[in-house]
């Protein structure tokens, strides 16, 4: 994962209406903190931000009064309505360091016929290298059939992670495919009509 480069300008201004106000002049509330530091307040350009945060554990590349920060994006709050970001929070990492994170697990391939899978664990603990972290985990059910388990300690981390979640999670479950009958269907909807009713 590259990391997106940002300008942050300092704020000394803080409250909803400060925040309303930022967010209308295009710009985003967000905390940076960790290392033992004192948090750092700043605010971030909407648009660029919006766009790099897109992808979970974004490593942002900040530019804060000309000194350089890398920090991860821990926490984006939204409006629920609108979607629009109103606060990040953000962690200062170093180049090298370690950090937790939680990612996706994507699944591909296909099945062999007549089966269905069910994904268990949508996210996976891994801890890997801030400036290294992976944006997904892949699991193969290709050709797969029923029966089939595909735990944690089956996935292929990328290079340098480390499996944080137990060994023994079940992240896919195979199972064969059960046919519901025209009249069964029929049969259920009238059922959950008459519930309705």
């Amino acid at each position: 994962m590259s990391e997106q480069k940002l300008a942050a300008e300092v704020r000394t201004e803080f409250g909803k209406g400060f925040a309303r106000r930022a967010r209308m002049a295009g710009q985003i509330p967000a905390v940076i903190y960790g290392h033992g530091a004192e948090p750092i307040h700043i605010t971030l350009p909407a648009k660029a931000t919006t766009l790099a945060v897109r992808t979970a554990n974004a490593l942002l590349s900040l530019d804060i009064n000309g000194e350089g920060h890398l920090a991860l994006v821990k926490d984006v709050q939204k409006d629920p309505i609108k979607q629009i970001i109103e606060h990040i929070d953000l962690l200062t990492v170093r180049k090298g360091e370690k950090v937790t994170v939680d990612i996706p697990v994507h699944v591909v391939g296909e099945l062999a016929p007549g089966n269905v899978f069910n994904q268990e664990l949508t996210v996976i603990s891994l801890e890997a290298e801030a400036t290294h972290l992976p944006t997904a985990v892949e699991v193969s059910i290709e050709g797969r059939s029923a029966g089939e388990h595909i735990h944690a300690s089956d996935l292929v981390l990328p290079k340098g992670a480390v499996l944080l979640a137990d060994a023994d999670a079940l992240v896919v479950n195979i199972s064969e495919a059960t046919e519901v009958s025209d009249e069964e269907a029929s049969e259920g909807a009238g059922a959950s009509e008459a519930a309705a009713e």
